[in-house]
C-alpha cells in the first residue's frame, strides 16, 4: 500500500502541481486547500508526511502546526513551504519539531527527496542541542552533518574537517567536542598551524622548557598538554613544515611529547581534531604532505559545503549575526533586513563565506541610517551584487533587471501575497509566478 501524504496549499497552480507530482511518484495525495479542512484529516492520522503552506486562507500554516501539538496530537513530519521573507517564522518552527522546510521557488526533485526520506523514516526535525535550535545551520546537508558529527563524538575516531576559508570549521570541531565531552570541564583547544612559524609552532604544540631558548623565561606547557583529556583542534594543518609532520606524527602514533629543551616524555590524552582549506590527498601525491600522517588523522573526513550551497543559511545567519552586532553596538533601533537586503545577500557569491557574511553585517550596522538594513549597507557600491552597469548593458538586460526589481517590491509591499502582487501589477497569479520563476525572484511567504 502507498504512503499518504497529506498537502495543504491554497494556490490552485502549485496544489496541482505538487498533487501530480507526488502521485506520480506513487503516493497517495490528500490535498487541502484551508487549514480548517486539513486539521480534521490529520486528527485521524495515517499520513506519513504532510507539506503545508504557511500561508492559507484562514489560518497560518504555523498556527495549525502549532495548535495540534498543544492539542497532543500525534502529528507526521512536516515540511513547511515559505519564501524567504518569513525564513524565521521557518526557524522557529523547526525548533518546535517541524521536519523542514523550502523556500519559494523551490526545486520540487529536491522536495520529492525530502519527502520519501521521511516517509520511509517516520523521522522528526534537525537534531539539536538539548532540543534547542541547529548549530551549524538549518540547510539540510548542515542538519545531516550536525547529524553525524555527534555520531562520531560518541565512536571518538579522529576527524579531519575539510572545506573553504570561513566555511566554520572550528565550530564544528567545537560541536564535535561539546557532543563528546561528557561534562564541561574537558578542555577544548585551538590553534592555527598556518599562522606561526616552524620555532613558534613547535613551541605551541609541544611546550618548551626554561631556558630552552633566548627569551624563555620559564617553563610553559604546550597545547598538547592543555588539551590534556579533551579534544586539540589544529586548523590548516596542511600548512605544516614536513619536519612539523614528523614530529606531530610522533606524537599520535606514540601518545606523548617532548617539550622544546626537554627530555622527559610527557604522556598524553587528547581526541584530535584536524581541518584544512587545502587538499591533503593532493599534497600527499605531491610529496608535501605525509603519508602516514595523512592517515593518522583523517581516520574520518567531514567536508563542510561553502555557504553559496546552502543558501538557506544565509539568511537564518545573517538575523543572528544582526541581532549580536546590534547588541554589542547598541542599534536597539535596528528592526532587521530589508527585503531588496535579503535579496542582495542571497545573490551574492559569498567567497569568504561565513567570514565574510559575518563582516557584511558588522559593517551594516555601523552604516545603517534606517530601522532596517539595506543593500548599500551591506556592500560598497562596486561590489553590491544585483545593480546593473547602466553604461555597458544591453537593454534587454537593462529591462529585465527593472522588471525584476519592480516585481520585489510589490512582493514586499504586499507582504508576498501572491494574488494581491499580481492585482497590483495588472497580471494574473498564474503569470507572476512564471514571470518569478524566469527572473529568479525568492518571494516572501
Amino acid at each position: 500500500m502507498s504512503a499518504r501524504l497529506c498537502l495543504i496549499e491554497d494556490d490552485p497552480i502549485m496544489g496541482e502541481s505538487l498533487q501530480d507530482r507526488f502521485t506520480l511518484e506513487g503516493f497517495q495525495v490528500d490535498w487541502f486547500v484551508t487549514a480548517a479542512q486539513a486539521r480534521e484529516h490529520l486528527r485521524g492520522g495515517g499520513y506519513a508526511a504532510a507539506i503545508s503552506d504557511i500561508r492559507l486562507p484562514d489560518q497560518e500554516g504555523d498556527a495549525l502546526y502549532l495548535s495540534l501539538k498543544r492539542d497532543g496530537q500525534v502529528l507526521p513530519p512536516f515540511i513547511f513551504i515559505t519564501g524567504h521573507g518569513a525564513i524565521e517564522t521557518a526557524v522557529q518552527l523547526l525548533k518546535e519539531g517541524a521536519a523542514d522546510y523550502v523556500t519559494k521557488p523551490f526545486d520540487l526533485d529536491e522536495l520529492v527527496t525530502k519527502v520519501r526520506g521521511l516517509a520511509e523514516s517516520q523521522g522528526g526535525g534537525a537534531p539539536t542541542e538539548d532540543g534547542g535550535e541547529p548549530l551549524l545551520g538549518i540547510a539540510p546537508a548542515m542538519r545531516r552533518l550536525e547529524e553525524r558529527l555527534r555520531r562520531l563524538a560518541r565512536a571518538g575516531a579522529g576527524v579531519l574537517i575539510t572545506g573553504e576559508s570561513g566555511v566554520g570549521k572550528e565550530h564544528a570541531a567545537r560541536l564535535l567536542h561539546q557532543a563528546g565531552a561528557g561534562d564541561s570541564d574537558r578542555p577544548f583547544v585551538a590553534v592555527n598551524c598556518g599562522a606561526l612559524t616552524e620555532s613558534l609552532l613547535e613551541a605551541e604544540l609541544f611546550g618548551h622548557e626554561r631556558g630552552a631558548f633566548t627569551g624563555a623565561a620559564r617553563a610553559r606547557r604546550g597545547v598538547f598538554e592543555q588539551a590534556q583529556g579533551g579534544t586539540l583542534f589544529l586548523d590548516e594543518i596542511g600548512d605544516m613544515s614536513p619536519a612539523m609532520q614528523v614530529r606531530l606524527l610522533r606524537a599520535i602514533q606514540e601518545r606523548c611529547i617532548t617539550r622544546v629543551g626537554g627530555e622527559t616524555p610527557i604522556p598524553v590524552d587528547i581526541h584530535l581534531v584536524s581541518a584544512t582549506h587545502r587538499d591533503l590527498r593532493a599534497l600527499v601525491e605531491s610529496g608535501e604532505f605525509r603519508e602516514d600522517l595523512y592517515y593518522r588523522i583523517n581516520t574520518v573526513q567531514v567536508r563542510i559545503p561553502p555557504l553559496r550551497e546552502r543558501p538557506e543559511d544565509i539568511l537564518w545567519f545573517a538575523a543572528r549575526f544582526l541581532a549580536e552586532a546590534a547588541a554589542e553596538q547598541g542599534r536597539e533601533d535596528l528592526q532587521g533586513l530589508s527585503g531588496q537586503a535579503q535579496e542582495a545577500l542571497l545573490e551574492h557569491h559569498w567567497p569568504g563565506n561565513l567570514r565574510e557574511l559575518r563582516h557584511a553585517i558588522d559593517r551594516a550596522v555601523i552604516l545603517a541610517e534606517g530601522p532596517q538594513v539595506t543593500p548599500a549597507d551591506l556592500f560598497d557600491d562596486r561590489d553590491e551584487p544585483g545593480l546593473p552597469d547602466e553604461a555597458g548593458q544591453g537593454l534587454t538586460d537593462y529591462l529585465r533587471r527593472c522588471e525584476r526589481a519592480h516585481i520585489v517590491q510589490a512582493l514586499e509591499a504586499h507582504g508576498g501575497h501572491m494574488a494581491r502582487t499580481a492585482a497590483s501589477l495588472g497580471i494574473s497569479r498564474k503569470n507572476l509566478w512564471e514571470k518569478m520563476k524566469k527572473l529568479g525572484v525568492k518571494a516572501p511567504g
